[in-house]
């Protein structure tokens, strides 16, 4: 059950009105809360220098990023020669399919078992899998079912997410999970404390086989009251801090992720602590007037990314100070000229979902093509009926633009690249 109506009847904006607390617990997009609990989780490479970002500051390195957002070979080479050159030698081997697969993030909801995503993952080449609802049994429930979608893969494992930030957004409970305490608690602690306390966190993650945490947020709250930012204050996503320390606060997170080998994603850039509405469930009050490439709110994002994050998470946002045209999410200029040129992040951008009632006026088949032409790699999907469109729609634009097949072949690059960091290419 999801949040949002079938591709060929209702319109997408419907879904925004019809949640119910079955609904809640059915779906978290790629950052939706569950009620009472929710999870997201990740593993990553312990050593910071495997991250394909991680040879130089967030400050230098779009210095070496040409105007598509793609690393130069300078830059690509200074930061994982080995990873990158065996990342391109199998890219050359896949089919446009396969490229567009390893694109796409696709969900697995709690209760239903792992062959639900086998034909997508087997025959659809399908490379990651997000982990959505109320996932209760523990650890090892959890990693019978990692154990198992691995095995659908063959040469090339899956990136096994869930959004496992603490708080009311925690999918993964039970034993071996400890109990988070929400974010704004979280930023009640010292870095280092906090950074221990994620070590810990991820390192039952990893024990569950899920290799990427979609945490944490990164964003400030800027409403007048934390409760008229439905998003992230009324509920406590944030670190409750000022624009610094939630980032310091963030990179002391994706440090301690690391630290137990585990992949995280800051998010939603350029934050969603300026808009009043849920970009999960409604197209109401989320534009953001007040956000500027050099406020306050980026701050917490450029703290963040000096911990050289394996993901950075866009909003589904609008931002009317930035590019009132676009979404984040489809703006080249927030998304390829910002944050990969200006501060200088090479890694993986995923998206927020895109079967969110934010985006209910655009086309399914439509969507991963404008994520990924805006300098976009992974898509995030939080309702299955999304898959199919939003793959196709990738597979013929390729076939019939060669530029857009370009595009596709940067954004595989990057996801291939860093899959052979975190040890999942034999």
């Amino acid at each position: 059950m999801t949040h949002q109506r079938s591709l060929s009847t209702l319109p997408r904006r419907a879904a925004a009105f019809a949640v119910t607390t079955m609904l809640l617990l059915a779906t978290a997009g790629c950052s939706m809360p569950l009620f009472p609990s929710g999870n997201d989780s990740s593993a990553k490479s312990a050593s910071s220098s495997s991250s394909p970002s991680s040879s130089k500051s967030a400050k230098n390195a779009g210095k070496d990023t040409d105007k598509s957002g793609t690393p130069s070979t300078d830059s690509q080479t200074t930061s994982a020669p080995s990873a990158q050159d065996k990342a391109k030698e199998i890219l050359a081997t896949m089919s446009v399919e396969q490229k567009a697969g390893q694109l796409m993030m696709v969900p697995l909801f709690a209760g239903n078992g792992a062959t639900d995503v086998q034909n997508l993952v087997q025959n659809d080449h399908v490379g990651s899998v997000l982990l959505l609802g109320n996932w209760k049994g523990g650890t090892s429930a959890v990693a019978q079912v990692s154990s198992k979608l691995q095995g659908y893969t063959s040469g090339v494992g899956l990136l096994i997410c869930a959004d496992q930030e603490g708080g009311q957004v925690q999918h993964l409970t039970g034993s071996g999970f400890d109990t988070m305490p929400s974010a704004v608690k979280q930023g009640q602690m010292s870095v280092d404390d906090l950074r221990s306390s994620a070590k810990t966190w991820g390192s039952q993650l990893k024990s569950a086989g899920v290799n990427v945490d979609l945490a944490p947020v990164a964003g400030t709250v800027q409403t007048a009251n934390r409760s008229q930012n439905a998003p992230i204050g009324a509920l406590d996503r944030d670190f409750g801090l000022d624009a610094a320390g939630n980032g310091q606060h963030a990179a002391a997170f994706v440090n301690g992720m690391r630290d137990a080998g585990v992949m995280s994603s800051i998010k939603h850039f350029p934050g969603l602590g300026g808009v009043t509405g849920n970009t999960d469930f409604t197209d109401s009050g989320i534009t953001d007037t007040t956000t500027t490439l050099d406020g306050g709110q980026i701050e917490g994002f450029r703290q963040a990314l000096q911990a050289n994050p394996d993901m950075v998470m866009m909003s589904l946002a609008t931002y009317s100070q930035i590019d009132p045209n676009e979404p984040a999410a489809f703006s080249s200029a927030i998304l390829n000229d910002y944050l990969r040129g200006t501060l200088g992040y090479q890694g993986v951008v995923t998206s927020d979902s895109m079967s969110a009632a934010a985006l209910g006026s655009i086309p399914a088949k439509e969507l991963g093509v404008r994520f990924v032409s805006a300098g976009g790699d992974l898509i995030c999907i939080g309702a299955n009926e999304y898959v199919q469109p939003i793959l196709t729609g990738l597979v013929q634009k390729a076939q019939s633009d060669p530029a857009f097949a370009q595009q596709v072949d940067q954004a595989a690059l990057r996801v291939l690249t860093l899959k052979v960091n975190a040890g999942l290419v034999s």
